[in-house]
């Protein structure tokens, strides 16, 4: 088995830990078991035979009043020998434990913390010296190394953060609400801590780390066990991180205990939570929401309608058109590539310029711009110097009341035409391009009553282009099939739910296959018809909105290969964001405020960072807002593995149980006194839980071959019963009996470790 954590896990100790680790202390080639006992203030040895079973304990005082509460093995003074250092709480002190040839040790040696009262412990080399150098967390008064004053440190981590070779520490301040970095000099000492903050009233309390970006470097997951989120914070490889939007990763009952692993050998870490009084463990994949925090505006002219993006002056930078209706102009705003625009020119349109489009209508490669003008019922073509300035329009008549327009190649010809909605007389009408920039008089096709607006694709796969326009009036849309003359098949209707206000396309179960989405502003959603590739569709699922959905928008935002939607709320003046799963279905919304009333929304990259970002029309206040696309990573629950009614599982261990190459889980039911194996298969789904009897209230959980049998066997901390659990695995995923070996009366320990530092 090739088991590889990504980075070691820090183990929450909310009541005082009572913990175990595990080491060959007499050189004997079998694995030994050292407890803290707590209540009578000393620590416990049971030396190991090779078939996995322990001899009699054998107790060192830690001295009274101690109440030790965390072991780490070691070879402190480089003899080749395994040592015991001991975090003892009640006395302000580690204690030191020298192993000698006779499985025995040396009397205690007490190295003052002052009155720090430390709570865990770890035994790592901080200066590159070649000797190990002892590192605790403190719960009072931290001394060498202040996490500050009341942080009440609940967890640390050790680790290189900043691609150094020296190692960090990573430590949750309960009573601050943040975590602190402490990066090493390489020498035994650390820099100022750098503190993340986890939220007002948050009070994290578990660690875990993992590579959850795929960028090679470590982050950090932080449990808050008041705010009941998860947050993650994303490492640069220098030591820095940033903190991650939170809002998606809230829950109902208290985080635990987290952990990160690979679960399905995608090389990304996945996180794994148990919760208070919660009878399941969740396994959260990380993914990115895309996330758009902060929005730019931009004045417009008069009552603004529409925008579309483009490269206006062949510089490589997209830049910005808008329709205004009341100013019977368009707009045009040049890109710098950075996001920001220069100032706007005007150019003349015809009557309530309501919609733009853009494309090369003269083959010219230089793009061009067509508006549709509701108010006199005509079109504007203004041809582009390619320079960002444009000529003077030429107009050619529509329908009644032309309210959307697009370009497409309609009688493949190689040269653009020009599609109008005609909300007034129910039409759709197509202008067939002549290659000078010049448009045919118009041919017009019925829809339903009163169409607001018009995309374009080829939803049979003839090579042809055809039409969807939503129909307000009939709460239909319609689907016209394209000849590939610039002639087009009657409509076939749809019927889509209260005011269908605007529709775009895109394959969103990713078959292949063009499927749609419409906005219902009357039911504040959005509507989702999945194609079939034959001009015919079935209605899928809505998915809610704020008030009044009147368009939409589609793009990748989180550059996972699968269309999202954006959506802009005419009545709640925002934006929703909808994140696709690739399979046709949609995340919650997201929303971001706008600016007022929001009526058109569009995508594209601004500032040539490889992720798409959002343009919205305000008409409102006659402004257009720019947000530029973040990366942010939030939990999506993948599955839920269903411990028992009255379980209360209190924390898990990964690892390849049954030889397949899988991950698995074993968790620990502290109410019901067994620990439940997960079999995974690699894919998020496992086996359902195969239970094993333990002793009374199992805390705590690790893994590691105890037998050297090359097969993970499991050792429980019985907290009621005062005992360790040792499971032999079959390597079947099975383990059969459970070897109990007493940590004596009332010392009840509640957490367990394995030792990885052995010594030959």
């Amino acid at each position: 088995m090739d088991f590889k954590p990504k980075a070691p896990n820090a183990i929450e100790y909310k009541f005082g830990p009572r913990s175990v680790a595990i080491g060959d202390f007499d050189k004997d080639n079998c694995p030994d078991i050292a407890v803290t006992d707590h209540a009578t203030d000393n620590i416990i040895i049971y030396f190991g035979y090779s078939n996995g079973n322990l001899r009699s304990p054998v107790k060192y005082s830690t001295g009274s009043g101690s109440t030790p509460y965390m072991i780490a093995v070691g070879d402190l003074n480089n003899d080749s020998r395994l040592d015991i250092a001991i975090a003892n709480f009640g006395m302000n002190n580690v204690g030191i434990l020298f192993g000698l040839q006779d499985r025995s040790f040396t009397n205690l040696i007490a190295l003052s913390t002052l009155s720090s009262r430390p709570i865990s412990i770890h035994l790592v080399d901080l200066n590159n010296d070649g000797a190990l150098d002892i590192v605790t967390a403190n719960y009072a008064n931290e001394t060498t190394f202040s996490s500050g004053d009341g942080s009440r440190l609940q967890s640390v981590v050790v680790f290189d953060l900043n691609n150094d070779s020296f190692l960090d520490i990573v430590v949750a301040n309960d009573g601050t609400n943040n975590i602190g970095v402490l990066l090493g000099n390489g020498n035994g000492t650390f820099r100022d801590q750098l503190k993340f903050s986890t939220g007002v009233h948050s009070h994290p309390h578990s660690i875990a780390l993992g590579d959850f970006n795929v960028d090679d470097q470590m982050d950090i997951a932080v449990a808050n066990r008041v705010t009941k989120n998860i947050i993650l914070f994303l490492g640069d490889g220098n030591g820095m991180f940033e903190s991650q939007d939170s809002n998606d990763n809230v829950y109902d009952a208290t985080p635990l205990f987290i952990g990160a692993g690979d679960l399905n050998n995608d090389e990304t870490s996945e996180i794994i939570v148990t919760y208070y009084g919660i009878d399941n463990v969740d396994v959260f994949a990380v993914y990115d929401t895309g996330y758009f925090p902060k929005q730019t505006t931009y004045l417009t002219g008069s009552w603004p309608q529409s925008t579309a993006i483009g490269d206006f002056n062949n510089d490589t930078r997209l830049d910005i058109v808008v329709a205004n209706a009341y100013s019977k102009t368009v707009s045009v705003r040049l890109g710098y590539g950075n996001g920001s625009f220069g100032d706007q020119q005007a150019y003349s349109t015809g009557d309530l310029s309501y919609s733009v489009a853009i494309g090369d209508v003269n083959n010219d490669a230089r793009l061009d711009i067509v508006v549709a003008n509701m108010g006199d019922n005509t079109v504007s073509v203004l041809l582009g110097y390619g320079n960002g300035s444009f000529a003077d329009q030429q107009t050619y008549s529509t329908g009644f009341k032309p309210q959307g327009v697009a370009v497409g190649d309609f009688n493949n010809d190689a040269q653009l035409d020009i599609v109008v909605v005609n909300s007034g007389n129910h039409t759709v009408s197509v202008l067939l391009g002549y290659r000078n920039g010049s448009f045919a008089d118009q041919l017009t096709f019925s829809t339903g009553w009163a169409p607001q607006s018009i995309a374009v694709g080829d939803f049979n796969n003839d090579t042809c282009l055809d039409i969807v326009v939503p129909n307000f009036g009939d709460q239909t849309v319609s689907i016209l099939l394209g000849y590939g003359n610039g002639s087009f098949d009657n409509q076939k209707t749809y019927s889509i739910g209260d005011d269908p206000m605007c529709v775009a396309v895109g394959d969103f179960n990713n078959d292949g296959l063009l499927d749609i989405v419409v906005t219902n502003d009357g039911r504040n959603s959005v509507r989702i018809l999945l194609g079939y590739g034959n001009g015919s569709f079935r209605d899928e699922t809505a998915y809610s909105t704020d008030s009044h959905a009147i368009f939409v928008s589609v793009g990748d935002f989180n550059n996972d290969n699968r269309l999202d939607i954006v959506i802009a709320n005419w009545d709640k003046n925002t934006i929703s964001v909808l994140i696709g799963h690739g399979n046709g279905s949609f995340g919650h919304q997201r929303t971001y405020s706008t600016g007022s009333s929001p009526t058109f929304v569009t995508v594209g990259d601004l500032n040539n960072d490889t992720r798409l970002d959002i343009v919205v029309v305000n008409n409102g206040d006659s402004t257009v807002s720019i947000f530029l696309g973040h990366r942010n990573l939030a939990l999506e629950k993948q599955v839920t593995l269903i411990t028992g009614t009255g379980s209360q599982p209190r924390s898990f261990a990964l690892g390849d149980f049954n030889n397949d190459n899988q991950t698995d889980i074993a968790v620990v039911n502290s109410r019901t006194n067994n620990v439940g194996i997960f079999l995974g298969y690699g894919n998020y789904s496992f086996t359902n839980q195969t239970t094993f009897l333990t002793g009374t209230t199992p805390i705590s959980i690790a893994t590691g071959d105890l037998n050297k049998d090359n097969i993970l066997d499991i050792i429980i901390a019985n907290h009621d019963t005062d005992s360790i659990g040792v499971f032999l695995g079959a390597g079947n995923g099975s383990f059969p009996v459970q070897k109990v070996f007493m940590t004596s009366y009332k010392s009840q320990p509640i957490a367990v470790a394995v030792c990885l530092a052995w010594i030959w």
